[in-house]
């Protein structure tokens, strides 16, 4: 009953009695008591409850000091409370005892208070230390974090307008801090980014969730000229009831960063494409098809378009004449842009360098030039240029003029577009296009040398090629001739020369190398056994003049030759050799003996001399000359080869064509690696 009766004592908590202090109390919890002029506690707080753990009825009515001082302050209190009846107010930190006996320190606030009755009583306004510190620091981390962060950084309400704005968040919008408040982002910062970080915001408020990282480019008044890229970050403000009291927002302007990795990727792309450039530019020797690879490299990852022009004189210097001088014709063209003419853009189509214009500077300079719309009316003369002006007047952003230039000569050019839709070519993409462009020209290069040497090399062995072979007495003749390659000639001959005295002189040869050298010293060769012969000239004299004219050439060339006179009186052949693989003789019963007689060295080694080996060639004989291509490759030796030889060497009552094609379907079953003669001989019945 008693306790009923201090509970009935208790008054009750009005919206204006001492212990509720809103927003205050949540932050800093403020305990009050008030005690009469003999220190007896005659109010005491909700707040002082929950500081201190003492419940009102367990506090009013008694006195506070033995209570609430620690006793080593007793005497302290007792002189302090002297003071402030006498009028004084005090403030200062003091120790508390909790209801548990643990000491709290406290800032308090100690002030006279008019007492019930009359008199002079004492009012106490405290607050614990630790909270008071933790607000300070708090405090002085926010502001210090408002006013020197070079990060833009605002609070928001839950409707989203500014309570507070830093500097550097003002400078990124280009609008002073004060213009902030009371607005919306998308007040100062109109724009599609500004709302959609709006609605990003009112998620965060919603779930409570912190947002991170949600980038959006845009342009505000501080640099309304360009775009800028920022990441936002907001995460919601929380009472300690958990209740929405807003947002905090940071914004970093990574403008420069994302900039820099873009260049970084760029640049990435732009190695891993001159790479590629060594792969998928220059995979053939063929003049045409390099330059069609020019232009698959170059669009779309370079430019919105690709023009290779050549000079007829690069492209056919045989056919080239005072009146193509300065023509250059369109090789390779690509123009994706739906909206091309490229009817009028067709590959073959010739035109000459307008003179005065930039084509005829960058090309007599040799150095790369930018291209303008004033110079496209002489760039795009003829039937069709008004179209093609129109179009680039209209569609072009920035367009390159690249001379194809290698070991020191002008091959022609490369003309790039970009479209509108792209950003104009900047100086990373000038130094790519001109280094493309210039290992694609020593490619075409590359192609032009090939393309002429290969005609050279086939015209040479054209005019020194057999036509037919001569009839002659008592021999049936066949011969067969097999490049290594279909774009290359080497030095491999074979001849039958008829000879004054009714004998024929047969000879095969092999010279060291191919192309257009090996071919000529082939041609010198030939020449001169077919004079020597004509002079009567015996097999091992005509090899010693072999030797030495070769040697001539250099110590470097080197070539096997075997030559035979054949007399059909006599049914005998004489044969002489230089280091060439020893000729194979079927008697007329099909057996097969390859000559053992002396090999001699080869040509241009200026050996002590060669001999001649005397040989019978009864009628149905047949003498097989060739060179070591027929018989050796990689996987296979000189004797196995020799062997695989003899064997097809069978049936030998067919027409020789029928015999030579088998030998070489038989021995060449793989890919020729090497340029391979073959001379086929048959004795005949020899009427005078």
């Amino acid at each position: 009953m008693a306790t009923d009766e201090r509970a009935k004592n208790v008054p009750d908590q009005p919206p204006t009695a001492v212990g509720y202090a809103g927003v205050l109390r949540d932050l800093l919890p403020v305990a009050l008591w008030k005690t009469d002029t003999e220190g007896v506690l005659i109010e005491w707080s909700l707040a002082a409850q929950d500081l201190l753990g003492y419940a009102p009825e367990q506090l009013l009515g008694r006195n506070g000091i033995p209570i609430l001082v620690p006793e080593a302050n007793w005497e302290l209190a007792g002189q302090l409370n002297e003071k402030v009846i006498a009028g004084d107010t005090i403030i200062g930190a003091l120790p508390v005892r909790h209801r548990d006996g643990h000491i709290v320190p406290m800032e308090m606030w100690i002030c006279p208070s008019s007492a019930p009755g009359g008199g002079t009583g004492i009012l106490v306004v405290a607050v614990e230390t630790s909270a008071v510190l933790r607000m300070r620091d708090a405090l002085a981390a926010m502001e210090g974090l408002f006013t020197q962060s070079p990060i833009g950084l605002a609070m928001l309400g839950p409707d989203l307008r500014y309570v507070r704005v830093n500097d550097a968040l003002a400078r990124m919008n280009g609008v002073p801090s004060a213009e902030h408040l009371g607005k919306r982002p998308s007040d100062v910062a109109p724009g599609a980014v500004t709302r959609a970080l709006e609605r990003v915001m009112r998620q965060a408020l919603a779930s409570g969730v912190p947002v991170v990282d949600v980038r959006g480019t845009g342009r505000t008044r501080a640099d309304p000229d360009h775009d800028r890229t920022w990441s936002c970050s907001c995460a919601p403000l929380l009472d300690t009831n958990g209740q929405g009291l807003g947002l905090i927002a940071s914004l970093i302007d990574i403008t420069e960063g994302q900039r820099a990795q873009a260049e970084a990727e760029r640049a990435r792309r732009y190695f891993a494409l001159l790479a590629e450039a060594g792969t998928r530019v220059g995979t053939t020797l063929d003049l045409r098809q390099t330059a069609e690879e020019v232009v698959r490299l170059l669009v779309p990852q370079v430019s919105d378009s690709a023009d290779v022009q050549l000079f007829e004189e690069v492209i056919d210097p045989e056919e080239a004449a005072s009146s193509s001088h300065g023509v250059l014709r369109r090789v390779a063209v690509t123009f994706p842009d739906p909206e091309a003419p490229t009817a009028k853009l067709v590959v073959g189509m010739t035109f000459q360098v307008p003179a005065g214009s930039v084509y005829e500077q960058a090309i007599a300079e040799g150095r790369p030039m930018n291209l303008y719309e004033s110079d496209l009316p002489t760039l795009m003369s003829g039937p069709h240029g008004d179209r093609l002006r129109t179009y680039f007047a209209g569609r072009m952003c920035c367009a390159r003029l690249v001379p194809l230039v290698a070991r020191g000569k002008v091959l022609g050019a490369v003309i790039l577009t970009r479209t509108r839709d792209r950003e104009p070519f900047d100086d990373q993409d000038r130094v790519l296009i001109d280094e493309l462009v210039a290992r694609a020209a020593l490619s075409i290069d590359n192609a032009r040398m090939y393309t002429a040497q290969r005609a050279a090399s086939l015209a040479l062995r054209r005019s020194l090629a057999h036509s037919s072979l001569p009839r002659v007495a008592g021999l049936e003749l066949t011969g067969r001739y097999l490049p290594a390659s279909d774009h290359a000639v080497g030095g491999d001959w074979f001849d039958a020369i008829a000879l004054p005295d009714g004998s024929t002189g047969l000879v095969i040869g092999d010279v060291m190398g191919h192309g257009v050298h090996a071919a000529a010293v082939m041609g010198q060769l030939r020449t001169a056994v077919r004079t020597l012969a004509r002079h009567g000239v015996p097999p091992d004299r005509i090899l010693c003049s072999l030797d030495a004219a070769v040697a001539e050439l250099g110590e470097n060339e080197m070539a096997t030759c075997v030559y035979a006179v054949h007399d059909p009186a006599t049914e005998t052949c004489v044969i002489a050799r230089a280091g060439h693989p020893p000729p194979a003789i079927v008697d007329p019963r099909g057996a097969v003996t390859f000559l053992n007689g002396p090999p001699g060295l080869p040509l241009g080694t200026c050996g002590p001399g060669f001999q001649t080996e005397r040989v019978e060639l009864p009628p149905g004989s047949l003498l097989v000359l060739y060179t070591d291509g027929l018989i050796e490759t990689r996987d296979r030796d000189i004797d196995q080869g020799m062997r695989e030889l003899a064997g097809a060497l069978r049936e030998l009552d067919r027409p020789l064509d029928e015999i030579s094609d088998r030998i070489l379907d038989q021995l060449l079953t793989s890919e020729v690696q090497d340029d391979v003669a073959v001379l086929l001989a048959r004795s005949l019945p020899y009427t005078p």
